[in-house]
């Protein structure tokens, strides 16, 4: 009997009409991979691993097939989707997720608050593999180069240990362009600064200011912008094994 194909979990942060998962999912599926998307029916970028209200209400659902894929996309976040796939609301749970092609770079500390990536960690919660995806543009040329690379990394972390994250980042040029892959530290945030102002309205704003500043070699924001593809394996929160917090409160307590 043929072993059965891994079942793969496709969502963005983009939202489910995105083109960005729209060109990942068919190259996933060509592949042979058992191909489940799922994503948010609008654009919840920055939203982080935000799923508050899932619990106890109906998730509205809406879909439709292109290119023999079905999208199905929810009334919730990245991690929403990645959540009810892990509790069996679309079928078989999956063995992997794929998060992407996000639409613009996912680099540095700031990661934390993508959606894209925390789909990634939030399908680490329970050991489930997962791969992010981003492609260096605000509006790109080269989905196809971010799909090919995506496809192959997921082919890889199929056979590493269970709850493997790898965040991802491509730049928009045709694959025979790209100066190679190399695995990139995350940067310290450079390129913006959030700035609060008063809008006309009289009401409180956050702008975002852009920056010049040079990006520390050997990180990712470096490494992108010489064109080469970076991955950064990341894990989720994990405590740091050191009681010199605890017993310092514990000595106060007593006091």
């Amino acid at each position: 009997m043929p072993s059965r194909q891994p079942r793969v979990l496709i969502t963005n942060d983009d939202g489910y009409r995105a083109p960005g998962i729209r060109a990942l999912a068919p190259v996933i599926a060509a592949l042979g991979y058992d191909v489940l998307v799922v994503a948010p029916l609008v654009d919840e970028s920055g939203v982080g691993s935000a799923r508050a209200g899932m619990v106890g209400r109906p998730i509205r659902t809406v879909s439709d097939v292109e290119q023999g894929v079905t999208f199905i996309g929810i009334d919730g976040t990245p991690a929403q989707a990645v959540t009810m796939a892990q509790a069996g609301a679309f079928g078989p749970v999956p063995d992997l997720v794929l998060s992407g092609i996000n639409r613009g770079l996912n680099i540095g500390v700031p990661i934390f608050h993508s959606g894209t990536v925390a789909a990634a960690l939030t399908a680490a919660e329970t050991g489930i593999s997962a791969v992010a995806v981003s492609l260096d543009s605000d509006d790109p040329d080269h989905w196809p180069t971010a799909a090919r690379v995506a496809g192959e990394a997921l082919g890889w972390i199929a056979a590493e240990p269970g709850g493997t994250v790898l965040t991802i980042n491509v730049p928009d040029r045709p694959l025979d362009q790209l100066a190679g892959v190399r695995h990139a530290a995350l940067s310290v945030p450079r390129r913006t600064r959030l700035i609060a102002v008063t809008a006309p309205t009289g009401e409180p704003m956050i702008t975002v200011e852009r920056l010049q500043a040079t990006a520390v070699p050997g990180t990712d924001e470096a490494l992108l912008a010489e064109g080469f593809v970076t991955v950064t394996p990341i894990v989720g929160i994990r405590e740091v094994p050191d009681d010199t917090a605890a017993t310092a409160l514990a000595k106060r307590l007593t006091q």
